[in-house]
C-alpha cells in the first residue's frame, strides 16, 4: 500500500482545465504524497468518471475509501455538476468547490467577476509561499501571467495562447508541417530541420514571450517581482528563460489544499 493509504485520511484536490484534469493526493499533513493528470472531456457521465478516479487512484494503491475531502475548482462549467455527484455519492461529504468568491485576496481589476478561479488560486498560493510581489507564469492551455502586489493584492495580467495549443493550430492548419512533441527543447535555436525548427519556433518563442511580457509587467508593476513557473510545460520552458525564478509544477493543487484546510476549519 502507498504512503498515502497507509496514512489514512487523504484530501483528493482537483483542477479541471480545458485540455487536461490534474488531480493531487494530499495527506491531512498537506504532504503532496501523488499526482495525476487525464484528457478533460465533456459528456462524461458521474459512472465514467469514478472509474478514471478509481483507476488512478487503484494504480497508486490508494483506497477510495480514504478520501475525506475534496477541493475543485474549474473552467469547464458543464463537468461542474458531474463532478459533484461523484463527491457526493460514492466519496464525501467534505465538498469544497472554489469560486472566485472564496479566495481570500484582493482583486484589483475593473471587473472582478471575469477572472478565473484557477488564476486566482495560483497568485494566492504563491502569495502564501513567498509573502512579496510577484507574477505566476502558468503553461496550460492558456498561457496566463497572473500579478501580485507586495500588498497580496491580485493586479490582473496577461492571456496569450499556450503552447501546445499553438502547436497544434500549426499542425492543423498547416498542410507540411508534422505534429511535434514538446517534451525536450531542441539543442540550439537554429533548426537544421522540421522538426528541431518547430520546437525552436514553439519553445524559444514563447521563452521570447514570457521575457517580454515580464519586462513589461514588471515595469507598470514599478517593482522586481519574483517570477514563478508553473502548469505542464513549466519544467521543460524554465531552464531555457533565465527570468523564472522558481517552478512549482503543482501551485494550483497547493493553492486548492490550502483553502481546502482553511474552508473546513473555518
Amino acid at each position: 500500500m502507498s504512503d498515502a493509504g497507509q496514512n489514512g485520511e487523504i484530501i483528493l484536490c482537483v483542477d479541471v482545465g480545458n485540455t487536461s484534469t490534474a488531480c493531487g493526493v494530499f495527506r491531512r499533513d498537506g504532504l503532496l504524497v501523488r499526482s495525476f493528470r487525464f484528457r478533460t472531456r465533456t459528456g462524461l457521465t458521474p459512472e465514467e468518471l469514478l472509474l478514471i478516479l478509481k483507476g488512478f487512484l487503484d494504480l497508486m494503491e490508494v483506497p477510495l475509501g480514504a478520501v475525506k475531502g475534496v477541493a475543485y475548482a474549474s473552467v469547464v462549467p458543464p463537468l461542474d455538476g458531474v463532478w459533484e455527484a461523484v463527491v457526493r455519492r460514492w466519496l464525501v461529504k467534505e465538498w469544497l468547490p472554489v469560486s472566485p468568491e472564496r479566495v481570500p485576496i484582493p482583486v484589483r481589476l475593473r471587473y472582478p467577476a471575469e477572472v478565473g478561479a484557477d488564476r486566482l488560486v495560483n497568485a494566492y498560493a504563491a502569495w502564501c509561499r513567498w509573502q512579496k510581489a510577484l507574477i505566476v507564469v502558468d503553461y496550460g492551455t492558456a498561457t496566463t501571467f497572473d500579478c501580485v502586489s507586495p500588498r497580496g493584492e491580485y493586479l490582473g495580467g496577461a492571456i496569450a495562447p499556450g503552447v501546445e495549443t499553438a502547436a497544434e493550430q500549426l499542425f492543423r492548419r498547416t498542410a507540411k508541417l508534422p505534429r511535434v512533441e514538446l517534451d525536450s527543447p531542441p539543442e540550439k535555436a537554429l533548426g537544421q530541420d522540421t522538426i528541431s525548427a518547430m520546437k525552436s519556433g514553439l519553445l524559444y518563442g514563447f521563452v521570447g514571450l514570457t521575457e517580454g511580457l515580464i519586462a513589461r509587467l514588471s515595469k507598470e508593476m514599478q517593482i522586481r517581482p519574483l517570477v514563478v513557473a508553473t502548469g505542464g510545460l513549466a519544467r521543460i520552458i524554465a531552464p531555457l528563460c533565465p527570468v523564472i525564478e522558481e517552478v512549482v509544477p503543482e501551485l494550483t493543487l497547493e493553492g486548492l489544499y490550502r483553502l481546502y484546510r482553511e474552508g473546513v476549519n473555518r
